[in-house]
């Protein structure tokens, strides 16, 4: 009867962390990027928006949410510098950048400057840090 228990409950125990894994990748495993994607659709009204997690890319664990590039395509823009567009974006992610984004990446166009047919390039590889 033990054997059969602890069988059963290894069994239980497997589908109870297959689960939790499933639902950890999809409802759980985006919520820096949700947060990004909500704050600038409110904020900047974009007419395109691409948000990319680049955290593989970095010495980070797997599914991390620290290293993103977005792309951002607004009328909000309109007349200002594109030092004042990337202020206005890290102002609007004030709080993921305080916390859990590390690096953040910003492509910041008016809709005029926008090309429908342009295509994001990922950022480098990271070498290691500190110039490895």
């Amino acid at each position: 009867m033990n054997a059969l228990f602890t069988i059963s409950t290894a069994r239980l125990l497997s589908e109870a962390l297959a689960n939790f894994r499933s639902f950890s990748s999809t409802s759980m495993g985006k919520l820096v990027e949700n947060s990004i994607r909500q704050k600038l659709e409110t904020a900047l009204k974009p007419v395109h928006l691409e948000i990319l997690n680049e955290s593989h890319m970095h010495n980070v664990p797997q599914g991390s949410e620290s290293h993103f590039k977005v792309v951002v395509v607004s009328d909000e823009f309109t007349g200002m510098p594109l030092i004042k567009r990337h202020r206005l974006v890290n102002a609007t992610l004030k709080d993921e950048l305080q916390s859990s984004v590390h690096a953040l990446s910003i492509e910041a166009k008016t809709p005029e400057q926008w090309n429908p047919a342009h295509t994001t390039e990922s950022s480098p590889s990271c070498m290691g840090g500190f110039g490895k």
